[in-house]
Order: structure tokens, then C-alpha cells, then sequence
């Protein structure tokens, strides 16, 4: 029996929106993963993440995501 691997409700916003995949919602990921290694596989260059969310809490790209988890990555958001 294959086991399902577990997944993250990923949100990009603003400018990453257009690289958001098609199973964002679902997006599959190895428990343990860090967010960088979630942002290497979506081809987003590290230092272009200025905020990430877990759950609504503010962490840094080290944090790890078991599965559950809502992600959210912004980019540098300006504004008038």
C-alpha cells in the first residue's frame, strides 16, 4: 500500500502569484522539509522572499513544515 505524502496549503502573493502550481492547495511536501528547500522546489530565488507565514506566525526559511500547514510566501511589497 503506497502511503500519500503530505501536504502544505501554499499561498503566494503578489508578484509569486503567476508561479503559483496548479495543486497550491495541496502541495506535496517531505515532512520535515524547511520552507527553503519548499521555496528551491517552486524555482523562486531565496533572497526574492522577504516574509514567510506559517499558520498566520511570521518564521524564517529554516522552519519546518510536517504536513497541514498554510505557507505563505511574499515578496518585497511596496506601496503609497
Amino acid at each position: 500500500m503506497t502511503e500519500t505524502p503530505p501536504t502544505i496549503d501554499l499561498r503566494l502573493f503578489a508578484t509569486f502569484a503567476s508561479r503559483s502550481p496548479a495543486n497550491a492547495s495541496r502541495y506535496p511536501i517531505a515532512s520535515g522539509m524547511t520552507v527553503a528547500q519548499v521555496i528551491d522546489t517552486l524555482e523562486i530565488p531565496a533572497a526574492e522572499v522577504k516574509l514567510i507565514f506559517i499558520n498566520g506566525v511570521r518564521v524564517q526559511p529554516d522552519a519546518q513544515v510536517h504536513g497541514g500547514e498554510r505557507v505563505g510566501l511574499f515578496p518585497p511589497v511596496g506601496g503609497g
